[in-house]
Protein backbone atom coordinates (compact mmCIF):
# COMPACT_ATOMS: atom_id res chain seq x y z
CA UNK A 1 0.00 0.00 0.00
CA UNK A 2 1.42 3.34 -1.05
CA UNK A 3 1.70 6.11 1.52
CA UNK A 4 1.14 9.06 -0.79
CA UNK A 5 -2.46 8.03 -1.49
CA UNK A 6 -3.39 7.47 2.16
CA UNK A 7 -6.58 9.45 1.65
CA UNK A 8 -7.83 7.00 -0.98
CA UNK A 9 -7.41 4.12 1.45
CA UNK A 10 -9.12 6.03 4.26
CA UNK A 11 -12.03 6.81 1.95
CA UNK A 12 -12.31 3.24 0.71
CA UNK A 13 -12.18 1.94 4.26
CA UNK A 14 -15.04 4.14 5.41
CA UNK A 15 -17.06 3.06 2.37
CA UNK A 16 -16.58 -0.58 3.40
CA UNK A 17 -17.42 0.19 7.02
CA UNK A 18 -20.51 2.22 6.10
CA UNK A 19 -21.77 -0.87 4.30
CA UNK A 20 -20.87 -3.26 7.11
CA UNK A 21 -22.45 -1.04 9.80
CA UNK A 22 -25.55 -0.38 7.70
CA UNK A 23 -25.26 3.42 7.83
CA UNK A 24 -25.57 6.31 5.42
CA UNK A 25 -23.67 9.54 6.16
CA UNK A 26 -25.46 12.88 5.74
CA UNK A 27 -25.29 14.20 2.19
CA UNK A 28 -23.00 17.07 3.16
CA UNK A 29 -20.44 14.62 4.50
CA UNK A 30 -20.22 12.82 1.18
CA UNK A 31 -19.84 16.11 -0.71
CA UNK A 32 -16.95 16.98 1.61
CA UNK A 33 -15.34 13.58 1.01
CA UNK A 34 -15.71 14.13 -2.74
CA UNK A 35 -14.02 17.52 -2.45
CA UNK A 36 -11.14 15.94 -0.57
CA UNK A 37 -10.82 13.17 -3.14
CA UNK A 38 -10.89 15.69 -6.00
CA UNK A 39 -8.07 17.65 -4.37
CA UNK A 40 -6.13 14.42 -3.89
CA UNK A 41 -6.39 13.62 -7.61
CA UNK A 42 -5.38 17.16 -8.58
CA UNK A 43 -2.39 17.07 -6.26
CA UNK A 44 -1.17 13.59 -7.00
CA UNK A 45 -1.58 13.59 -10.76
CA UNK A 46 0.21 16.92 -11.06
CA UNK A 47 3.16 15.62 -9.05
CA UNK A 48 3.11 12.35 -10.99
CA UNK A 49 2.95 13.98 -14.40
CA UNK A 50 5.17 17.03 -14.17
CA UNK A 51 7.68 15.97 -11.52
CA UNK A 52 7.98 12.23 -12.22
CA UNK A 53 6.68 11.14 -15.64
CA UNK A 54 7.97 14.18 -17.50
CA UNK A 55 11.51 13.61 -16.25
CA UNK A 56 11.61 10.87 -18.92
CA UNK A 57 10.57 13.43 -21.56
CA UNK A 58 12.69 16.41 -20.49
CA UNK A 59 15.48 17.96 -22.53
CA UNK A 60 18.26 16.39 -20.46
CA UNK A 61 16.95 12.83 -20.88
CA UNK A 62 16.00 13.19 -24.55
CA UNK A 63 19.45 14.66 -25.27
CA UNK A 64 21.10 11.62 -23.66
CA UNK A 65 18.87 8.99 -25.27
CA UNK A 66 17.47 10.39 -28.54
CA UNK A 67 19.52 13.38 -29.73
CA UNK A 68 17.91 13.19 -33.18
CA UNK A 69 14.51 13.62 -31.54
CA UNK A 70 15.73 16.67 -29.66
CA UNK A 71 17.08 18.16 -32.90
CA UNK A 72 13.66 17.70 -34.48
CA UNK A 73 12.00 19.21 -31.40
CA UNK A 74 14.12 22.35 -31.79
CA UNK A 75 12.56 23.03 -35.18
CA UNK A 76 9.02 21.84 -34.42
CA UNK A 77 6.56 24.56 -33.50
CA UNK A 78 4.21 23.72 -30.64
CA UNK A 79 0.64 23.74 -32.05
CA UNK A 80 -0.82 25.29 -28.89
CA UNK A 81 1.95 27.79 -28.17
CA UNK A 82 -0.61 30.61 -28.13
CA UNK A 83 -2.18 28.97 -25.06
CA UNK A 84 0.77 27.69 -23.03
CA UNK A 85 3.45 30.11 -24.22
CA UNK A 86 6.19 27.71 -25.38
CA UNK A 87 7.18 28.29 -29.00
CA UNK A 88 8.76 24.93 -29.85
CA UNK A 89 8.58 21.39 -28.52
CA UNK A 90 12.19 21.76 -27.37
CA UNK A 91 11.15 24.78 -25.31
CA UNK A 92 8.61 22.56 -23.56
CA UNK A 93 11.28 19.90 -22.97
CA UNK A 94 13.59 22.48 -21.39
CA UNK A 95 10.77 23.61 -19.11
CA UNK A 96 10.45 19.98 -17.95
CA UNK A 97 14.06 19.71 -16.73
CA UNK A 98 14.06 18.71 -13.03
CA UNK A 99 14.37 21.51 -10.47
CA UNK A 100 15.26 24.26 -12.96
CA UNK A 101 12.48 23.92 -15.55
CA UNK A 102 9.54 26.30 -15.31
CA UNK A 103 6.89 23.58 -15.68
CA UNK A 104 8.62 21.46 -13.04
CA UNK A 105 8.64 24.41 -10.62
CA UNK A 106 5.03 25.40 -11.35
CA UNK A 107 3.91 21.85 -10.62
CA UNK A 108 5.51 21.98 -7.18
CA UNK A 109 3.67 25.23 -6.45
CA UNK A 110 0.41 23.72 -7.68
CA UNK A 111 0.92 20.63 -5.53
CA UNK A 112 1.21 22.85 -2.46
CA UNK A 113 -2.00 24.65 -3.40
CA UNK A 114 -3.98 21.45 -3.97
CA UNK A 115 -2.72 19.94 -0.71
CA UNK A 116 -4.07 23.01 1.05
CA UNK A 117 -7.43 22.31 -0.61
CA UNK A 118 -7.28 18.76 0.64
CA UNK A 119 -6.45 19.80 4.19
CA UNK A 120 -9.39 22.21 4.25
CA UNK A 121 -11.74 19.27 3.79
CA UNK A 122 -9.95 16.40 5.51
CA UNK A 123 -7.66 17.94 8.11
CA UNK A 124 -4.22 16.85 6.98
CA UNK A 125 -2.37 15.18 4.13
CA UNK A 126 -1.51 12.40 3.52
CA UNK A 127 -3.37 10.68 6.30
CA UNK A 128 -6.66 12.56 6.84
CA UNK A 129 -7.79 13.24 10.39
CA UNK A 130 -11.48 13.96 9.78
CA UNK A 131 -12.73 10.90 7.89
CA UNK A 132 -14.82 8.43 9.89
CA UNK A 133 -17.41 5.74 9.25
CA UNK A 134 -20.71 7.58 9.22
CA UNK A 135 -19.36 10.92 8.05
CA UNK A 136 -16.65 13.49 8.65
CA UNK A 137 -15.37 15.71 11.45
CA UNK A 138 -15.03 18.74 9.19
CA UNK A 139 -16.91 21.85 10.34
CA UNK A 140 -18.74 22.92 7.20
CA UNK A 141 -19.09 26.68 6.76
CA UNK A 142 -19.43 29.00 3.76
CA UNK A 143 -15.93 30.29 4.55
CA UNK A 144 -14.49 26.77 4.28
CA UNK A 145 -15.97 26.31 0.83
CA UNK A 146 -14.88 29.80 -0.23
CA UNK A 147 -11.29 29.09 0.82
CA UNK A 148 -11.39 25.94 -1.31
CA UNK A 149 -12.88 27.83 -4.27
CA UNK A 150 -10.22 30.56 -4.22
CA UNK A 151 -7.58 27.88 -4.71
CA UNK A 152 -9.64 25.92 -7.22
CA UNK A 153 -9.79 28.95 -9.54
CA UNK A 154 -5.99 28.86 -9.74
CA UNK A 155 -6.16 25.18 -10.69
CA UNK A 156 -8.58 26.12 -13.49
CA UNK A 157 -5.98 28.49 -14.94
CA UNK A 158 -3.31 25.81 -14.62
CA UNK A 159 -5.19 23.03 -16.44
CA UNK A 160 -6.29 25.31 -19.28
CA UNK A 161 -2.62 25.61 -20.21
CA UNK A 162 -1.23 22.24 -19.21
CA UNK A 163 -3.74 20.05 -21.11
CA UNK A 164 -2.85 21.45 -24.57
CA UNK A 165 0.83 21.44 -23.57
CA UNK A 166 0.61 17.71 -22.84
CA UNK A 167 -1.16 17.10 -26.13
CA UNK A 168 1.67 18.87 -27.94
CA UNK A 169 4.43 16.79 -26.36
CA UNK A 170 2.73 13.41 -26.82
CA UNK A 171 1.58 14.12 -30.38
CA UNK A 172 5.15 15.12 -31.18
CA UNK A 173 6.52 11.76 -29.99
CA UNK A 174 4.10 9.90 -32.26
CA UNK A 175 5.30 12.03 -35.17
CA UNK A 176 9.03 12.05 -34.36
CA UNK A 177 9.27 8.31 -33.66
CA UNK A 178 6.99 6.36 -36.04
CA UNK A 179 5.88 3.19 -34.29
CA UNK A 180 6.11 4.70 -30.81
CA UNK A 181 2.53 3.63 -30.18
CA UNK A 182 4.00 0.19 -29.47
CA UNK A 183 5.84 1.41 -26.36
CA UNK A 184 3.93 0.07 -23.37
CA UNK A 185 1.12 -1.14 -25.58
CA UNK A 186 -1.01 -4.06 -24.48
CA UNK A 187 -4.42 -5.49 -25.18
CA UNK A 188 -7.18 -3.17 -23.99
CA UNK A 189 -8.02 -4.74 -20.62
CA UNK A 190 -9.01 -1.89 -18.32
CA UNK A 191 -10.63 -1.85 -14.89
CA UNK A 192 -12.19 1.12 -13.11
CA UNK A 193 -14.01 0.78 -9.77
CA UNK A 194 -15.67 4.22 -9.88
CA UNK A 195 -15.13 7.37 -7.83
CA UNK A 196 -17.03 10.26 -6.22
CA UNK A 197 -20.30 9.02 -4.68
CA UNK A 198 -23.58 10.77 -5.42
CA UNK A 199 -25.17 11.08 -1.94
CA UNK A 200 -28.60 11.58 -3.49
CA UNK A 201 -28.46 7.94 -4.62
CA UNK A 202 -25.78 6.13 -2.60
CA UNK A 203 -26.99 4.41 0.59
CA UNK A 204 -23.97 2.05 0.89
CA UNK A 205 -26.30 -0.96 0.90
CA UNK A 206 -24.80 -3.87 -1.05
CA UNK A 207 -28.24 -4.89 -2.24
CA UNK A 208 -28.57 -1.58 -4.07
CA UNK A 209 -24.93 -1.31 -5.14
CA UNK A 210 -25.62 -2.02 -8.81
CA UNK A 211 -27.80 1.09 -8.95
CA UNK A 212 -25.86 3.57 -6.83
CA UNK A 213 -22.58 2.45 -8.37
CA UNK A 214 -23.78 3.65 -11.75
CA UNK A 215 -24.55 7.05 -10.22
CA UNK A 216 -20.93 7.65 -9.24
CA UNK A 217 -19.36 10.70 -10.87
CA UNK A 218 -16.69 8.43 -12.36
CA UNK A 219 -18.45 5.39 -13.77
CA UNK A 220 -17.18 1.94 -12.72
CA UNK A 221 -16.55 -0.46 -15.54
CA UNK A 222 -14.50 -3.17 -17.19
CA UNK A 223 -13.37 -2.50 -20.75
CA UNK A 224 -12.25 -5.48 -22.83
CA UNK A 225 -10.94 -4.96 -26.36
CA UNK A 226 -12.52 -1.52 -26.41
CA UNK A 227 -15.99 -2.71 -25.36
CA UNK A 228 -17.65 -1.95 -22.03
CA UNK A 229 -18.38 -5.34 -20.46
CA UNK A 230 -20.11 -4.14 -17.28
CA UNK A 231 -20.78 -1.09 -15.12
CA UNK A 232 -22.21 -3.19 -12.27
CA UNK A 233 -20.22 -3.08 -9.02
CA UNK A 234 -21.80 -6.35 -7.90
CA UNK A 235 -20.50 -8.07 -11.05
CA UNK A 236 -17.15 -6.38 -10.58
CA UNK A 237 -16.96 -7.53 -6.95
CA UNK A 238 -17.93 -11.13 -7.61
CA UNK A 239 -15.49 -11.37 -10.51
CA UNK A 240 -12.37 -10.60 -8.47
CA UNK A 241 -10.02 -13.56 -8.05
CA UNK A 242 -6.68 -13.55 -6.23
CA UNK A 243 -4.23 -15.97 -7.84
CA UNK A 244 -0.76 -16.84 -6.63
CA UNK A 245 1.31 -18.40 -9.38
CA UNK A 246 4.75 -16.81 -9.03
CA UNK A 247 4.24 -15.24 -5.59
CA UNK A 248 5.95 -15.99 -2.28
CA UNK A 249 2.82 -17.38 -0.60
CA UNK A 250 1.22 -20.72 0.16
CA UNK A 251 -2.28 -21.28 -1.12
CA UNK A 252 -5.26 -20.92 1.22
CA UNK A 253 -7.39 -23.57 -0.52
CA UNK A 254 -7.70 -25.60 2.68
CA UNK A 255 -8.34 -22.61 4.93
CA UNK A 256 -11.65 -21.37 6.28
CA UNK A 257 -14.29 -19.86 3.96
CA UNK A 258 -15.43 -16.56 5.46
CA UNK A 259 -18.17 -15.68 2.95
CA UNK A 260 -20.00 -18.23 0.83
CA UNK A 261 -22.76 -15.95 -0.49
CA UNK A 262 -23.07 -12.20 -0.87
CA UNK A 263 -26.09 -10.28 0.54
CA UNK A 264 -27.93 -10.91 -2.74
CA UNK A 265 -27.44 -14.68 -2.48
CA UNK A 266 -24.76 -14.90 -5.17
CA UNK A 267 -22.03 -17.48 -4.57
CA UNK A 268 -18.65 -16.02 -3.60
CA UNK A 269 -15.54 -17.73 -4.92
CA UNK A 270 -12.88 -19.13 -2.60
CA UNK A 271 -10.31 -16.95 -4.35
CA UNK A 272 -12.27 -13.77 -3.63
CA UNK A 273 -10.62 -11.31 -1.18
CA UNK A 274 -13.40 -11.92 1.35
CA UNK A 275 -12.10 -15.51 1.60
CA UNK A 276 -8.38 -14.86 1.37
CA UNK A 277 -5.98 -16.04 4.06
CA UNK A 278 -2.47 -14.66 3.61
CA UNK A 279 0.18 -17.34 4.15
CA UNK A 280 3.66 -15.87 3.51
CA UNK A 281 6.32 -18.31 2.37
CA UNK A 282 9.73 -16.58 2.21
CA UNK A 283 12.00 -18.23 -0.33
CA UNK A 284 14.83 -17.59 -2.72
CA UNK A 285 13.89 -15.80 -5.91
CA UNK A 286 13.57 -18.23 -8.82
CA UNK A 287 13.46 -16.70 -12.28
CA UNK A 288 13.25 -20.04 -14.05
CA UNK A 289 9.99 -20.94 -15.77
CA UNK A 290 7.35 -21.71 -13.14
CA UNK A 291 9.48 -20.26 -10.33
CA UNK A 292 8.42 -17.75 -7.70
CA UNK A 293 9.90 -14.27 -7.84
CA UNK A 294 7.58 -11.69 -6.29
CA UNK A 295 5.80 -10.70 -3.07
CA UNK A 296 2.96 -9.35 -5.22
CA UNK A 297 -0.07 -11.60 -5.70
CA UNK A 298 -1.93 -11.77 -9.02
CA UNK A 299 -5.44 -10.27 -8.94
CA UNK A 300 -7.50 -11.26 -11.95
CA UNK A 301 -11.08 -10.59 -13.05
CA UNK A 302 -13.39 -13.41 -14.10
CA UNK A 303 -15.14 -12.62 -17.37
CA UNK A 304 -18.44 -14.51 -17.27
CA UNK A 305 -18.78 -14.34 -21.04
CA UNK A 306 -15.65 -16.37 -21.73
CA UNK A 307 -14.71 -17.68 -18.24
CA UNK A 308 -11.30 -16.06 -18.83
CA UNK A 309 -9.37 -14.70 -15.85
CA UNK A 310 -8.30 -11.32 -17.19
CA UNK A 311 -5.12 -9.52 -16.17
CA UNK A 312 -6.78 -6.12 -16.04
CA UNK A 313 -4.68 -3.01 -15.75
CA UNK A 314 -5.72 0.40 -14.48
CA UNK A 315 -4.30 2.44 -17.33
CA UNK A 316 -2.32 4.25 -14.68
CA UNK A 317 -5.70 5.26 -13.24
CA UNK A 318 -6.97 8.03 -15.52
CA UNK A 319 -7.01 6.06 -18.78
CA UNK A 320 -9.37 3.42 -17.37
CA UNK A 321 -11.49 6.02 -15.54
CA UNK A 322 -11.97 8.16 -18.63
CA UNK A 323 -12.46 5.18 -20.96
CA UNK A 324 -15.14 3.52 -18.82
CA UNK A 325 -16.88 6.82 -18.13
CA UNK A 326 -16.83 7.80 -21.80
CA UNK A 327 -18.30 4.50 -23.02
CA UNK A 328 -20.98 4.33 -20.33
CA UNK A 329 -22.43 7.74 -21.16
CA UNK A 330 -23.88 8.10 -17.65
CA UNK A 331 -22.09 11.12 -16.19
CA UNK A 332 -24.03 14.31 -16.92
CA UNK A 333 -23.25 17.38 -14.82
CA UNK A 334 -22.96 21.07 -15.73
CA UNK A 335 -19.18 20.66 -15.94
CA UNK A 336 -18.51 17.07 -17.06
CA UNK A 337 -20.45 15.01 -19.59
CA UNK A 338 -19.74 11.57 -21.03
CA UNK A 339 -20.87 11.18 -24.63
CA UNK A 340 -20.44 7.48 -25.36
CA UNK A 341 -17.17 8.13 -27.18
CA UNK A 342 -15.54 10.96 -25.21
CA UNK A 343 -15.62 13.00 -22.02
CA UNK A 344 -16.33 16.72 -22.27
CA UNK A 345 -14.88 18.88 -19.49
CA UNK A 346 -16.01 22.49 -19.06
CA UNK A 347 -13.54 24.64 -17.13
CA UNK A 348 -15.28 27.84 -15.95
CA UNK A 349 -14.18 31.36 -16.77
CA UNK A 350 -11.64 32.91 -14.42
CA UNK A 351 -10.34 36.49 -14.07
CA UNK A 352 -7.43 35.69 -16.39
CA UNK A 353 -8.77 32.94 -18.68
CA UNK A 354 -11.97 32.43 -20.70
CA UNK A 355 -14.33 29.50 -20.26
CA UNK A 356 -12.68 26.48 -21.87
CA UNK A 357 -14.13 23.21 -23.17
CA UNK A 358 -11.71 20.28 -23.13
CA UNK A 359 -12.56 16.91 -24.65
CA UNK A 360 -10.83 13.62 -24.00
CA UNK A 361 -11.51 11.20 -26.85
CA UNK A 362 -11.15 7.43 -26.65
CA UNK A 363 -7.74 6.62 -28.18
CA UNK A 364 -6.79 3.87 -30.55
CA UNK A 365 -4.37 2.23 -28.13
CA UNK A 366 -3.77 1.43 -24.49
CA UNK A 367 -0.11 2.39 -24.40
CA UNK A 368 2.41 4.52 -22.52
CA UNK A 369 1.66 7.83 -24.23
CA UNK A 370 -2.11 7.50 -23.84
CA UNK A 371 -1.82 6.58 -20.16
CA UNK A 372 0.27 9.68 -19.66
CA UNK A 373 -2.01 11.89 -21.75
CA UNK A 374 -5.09 10.78 -19.80
CA UNK A 375 -3.47 11.80 -16.51
CA UNK A 376 -3.57 15.54 -17.18
CA UNK A 377 -7.10 15.32 -18.57
CA UNK A 378 -8.16 13.76 -15.29
CA UNK A 379 -6.68 16.69 -13.38
CA UNK A 380 -9.06 18.84 -15.41
CA UNK A 381 -11.90 16.35 -14.80
CA UNK A 382 -11.32 16.47 -11.04
CA UNK A 383 -11.16 20.27 -11.02
CA UNK A 384 -14.41 20.56 -12.96
CA UNK A 385 -16.17 18.01 -10.74
CA UNK A 386 -14.89 19.86 -7.66
CA UNK A 387 -16.84 22.89 -8.83
CA UNK A 388 -19.98 20.76 -8.96
CA UNK A 389 -19.30 19.33 -5.50
CA UNK A 390 -18.78 22.84 -4.11
CA UNK A 391 -22.11 23.99 -5.47
CA UNK A 392 -23.91 20.96 -4.04
CA UNK A 393 -22.23 21.31 -0.64
CA UNK A 394 -23.03 25.02 -0.41
CA UNK A 395 -26.64 24.27 -1.32
CA UNK A 396 -26.83 21.88 1.65
CA UNK A 397 -25.42 24.55 3.98
CA UNK A 398 -27.80 27.23 2.71
CA UNK A 399 -30.69 24.84 3.27
CA UNK A 400 -29.61 24.36 6.88
CA UNK A 401 -28.47 20.76 6.35
CA UNK A 402 -25.20 21.10 8.24
CA UNK A 403 -25.09 17.68 9.89
CA UNK A 404 -21.98 15.75 8.84
CA UNK A 405 -22.07 12.58 10.95
CA UNK A 406 -24.36 9.62 11.65
CA UNK A 407 -23.98 7.51 14.81
CA UNK A 408 -23.53 3.78 14.42
CA UNK A 409 -23.05 0.53 16.30
CA UNK A 410 -20.72 -2.23 15.22
CA UNK A 411 -22.85 -5.31 14.40
CA UNK A 412 -22.19 -8.81 15.71
CA UNK A 413 -21.44 -10.00 12.19
CA UNK A 414 -21.36 -8.33 8.80
CA UNK A 415 -19.53 -8.03 5.52
CA UNK A 416 -18.67 -4.91 3.61
CA UNK A 417 -16.83 -3.77 0.52
CA UNK A 418 -15.65 -0.35 -0.53
CA UNK A 419 -15.00 0.56 -4.13
CA UNK A 420 -13.25 3.70 -5.29
CA UNK A 421 -10.25 4.81 -7.30
CA UNK A 422 -6.81 5.41 -5.86
CA UNK A 423 -4.75 7.86 -7.88
CA UNK A 424 -3.16 5.04 -9.89
CA UNK A 425 -6.39 3.10 -10.36
CA UNK A 426 -8.74 0.52 -8.89
CA UNK A 427 -9.06 0.27 -5.11
CA UNK A 428 -11.26 -2.06 -3.09
CA UNK A 429 -11.38 -2.91 0.62
CA UNK A 430 -13.01 -6.20 1.66
CA UNK A 431 -14.19 -6.55 5.27
CA UNK A 432 -15.61 -9.44 7.33
CA UNK A 433 -16.84 -8.86 10.91
CA UNK A 434 -17.48 -11.61 13.48
CA UNK A 435 -18.25 -11.09 17.16
CA UNK A 436 -17.93 -7.33 16.61
CA UNK A 437 -14.31 -7.83 15.56
CA UNK A 438 -12.52 -7.78 12.23
CA UNK A 439 -12.26 -11.42 11.17
CA UNK A 440 -10.81 -10.73 7.72
CA UNK A 441 -9.71 -7.58 5.91
CA UNK A 442 -8.02 -7.30 2.54
CA UNK A 443 -7.39 -4.11 0.58
CA UNK A 444 -6.56 -4.38 -3.11
CA UNK A 445 -4.92 -1.22 -4.44
CA UNK A 446 -3.68 -0.65 -8.02
CA UNK A 447 -0.16 -2.02 -7.53
CA UNK A 448 -1.09 -5.73 -7.27
CA UNK A 449 -3.19 -5.40 -10.42
CA UNK A 450 -0.48 -3.60 -12.41
CA UNK A 451 2.67 -5.18 -10.97
CA UNK A 452 1.45 -8.76 -10.60
CA UNK A 453 3.82 -11.53 -11.70
CA UNK A 454 2.84 -14.47 -13.88
CA UNK A 455 -0.23 -16.13 -12.42
CA UNK A 456 -1.11 -19.79 -11.94
CA UNK A 457 -1.85 -20.09 -15.66
CA UNK A 458 1.38 -18.43 -16.77
CA UNK A 459 -0.32 -15.16 -17.73
CA UNK A 460 1.95 -12.16 -17.09
CA UNK A 461 0.80 -9.07 -15.25
CA UNK A 462 0.46 -5.71 -17.02
CA UNK A 463 4.01 -4.42 -16.40
CA UNK A 464 5.56 -7.55 -17.83
CA UNK A 465 3.03 -7.81 -20.64
CA UNK A 466 3.51 -4.18 -21.68
CA UNK A 467 7.28 -4.49 -22.15
CA UNK A 468 7.57 -8.02 -23.58
CA UNK A 469 8.50 -7.76 -27.24
CA UNK A 470 8.37 -3.98 -27.11
CA UNK A 471 10.48 -2.15 -29.71
CA UNK A 472 13.35 0.02 -28.44
CA UNK A 473 13.73 3.52 -29.89
CA UNK A 474 16.65 4.73 -27.81
CA UNK A 475 19.65 5.68 -29.97
CA UNK A 476 22.30 4.55 -27.48
CA UNK A 477 24.15 1.30 -27.91
CA UNK A 478 24.73 -1.34 -25.26
CA UNK A 479 27.52 0.56 -23.47
CA UNK A 480 25.42 3.66 -22.78
CA UNK A 481 21.95 2.12 -22.79
CA UNK A 482 19.56 3.96 -20.45
CA UNK A 483 16.39 1.94 -21.05
CA UNK A 484 14.26 5.07 -21.32
CA UNK A 485 11.56 3.39 -23.43
CA UNK A 486 11.16 0.66 -20.82
CA UNK A 487 11.06 3.28 -18.08
CA UNK A 488 8.38 5.24 -19.92
CA UNK A 489 6.31 2.08 -20.34
CA UNK A 490 6.36 1.08 -16.67
CA UNK A 491 6.10 4.62 -15.29
CA UNK A 492 3.04 5.24 -17.45
CA UNK A 493 1.27 2.85 -15.09
CA UNK A 494 2.93 4.22 -11.98
CA UNK A 495 5.64 6.88 -11.95
CA UNK A 496 6.11 6.19 -8.23
CA UNK A 497 7.74 2.86 -9.04
CA UNK A 498 10.98 3.40 -10.93
CA UNK A 499 12.15 0.53 -8.76
CA UNK A 500 9.75 -1.63 -10.78
CA UNK A 501 12.35 -1.86 -13.56
CA UNK A 502 15.62 -3.76 -13.20
CA UNK A 503 17.75 -4.14 -16.33
CA UNK A 504 20.44 -6.74 -16.92
CA UNK A 505 22.68 -5.91 -19.87
CA UNK A 506 24.85 -9.00 -19.58
CA UNK A 507 28.19 -7.30 -18.95
CA UNK A 508 28.28 -6.99 -15.18
CA UNK A 509 30.11 -9.19 -12.71
CA UNK A 510 28.92 -10.53 -9.37
CA UNK A 511 30.62 -8.84 -6.41
CA UNK A 512 28.62 -10.48 -3.63
CA UNK A 513 25.38 -12.45 -3.38
CA UNK A 514 23.18 -11.92 -0.33
CA UNK A 515 19.76 -13.50 0.16
CA UNK A 516 17.43 -11.61 2.50
CA UNK A 517 13.80 -12.31 1.56
CA UNK A 518 12.19 -11.06 4.78
CA UNK A 519 14.28 -10.70 7.92
CA UNK A 520 17.41 -9.01 6.55
CA UNK A 521 20.86 -10.33 5.76
CA UNK A 522 21.54 -11.48 9.31
CA UNK A 523 18.14 -13.05 9.99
Amino acid sequence: ICGICGDNHATCSIYAQNMAYGIKPPNLADWIVNLGEAAEFMFDHTIFQDNLVFVDFCEQVVKDTNPKVLAKAESTLAPHSDIHGYKTIADIMRALNPFVGKIYQQALQMSRLTREMFCLMEGRHVHPSTLYPGGVGTVATPQLFTDYLVRLVKVFDFVKKTVPLNDDIFDFFYDALPGYEEVGRRRILLGCWGAFQDPDHCDYDYRHMSDWGRKMFVTPGVVVDGKLVTTDLVDINLGIRILLGSSYYDDWTNEEMFVEKDPLGNPVDRRHPWNQTTLPHPQKRNLEEGGNYSWVMSPRWHDKRSTDLLALDTGGGPLARLWATALAGLVDTPYVKSTGHSVQILIPKTPTQPETMLEWKIPQWSNALERDRARVYFVAYSAAMAMHFLEQGLAEIRAGNTKVFTDFKVPESAIGVGFTEAVRGVLSHHLVIRDKKIANYHPYPPTPWNASPRDSFGVPGPYEDAVQGMPIFEENGRDKFKGVDIMRAVRSFDPCLPCGVHMYLGQGKTIETTHSPMFGAGG
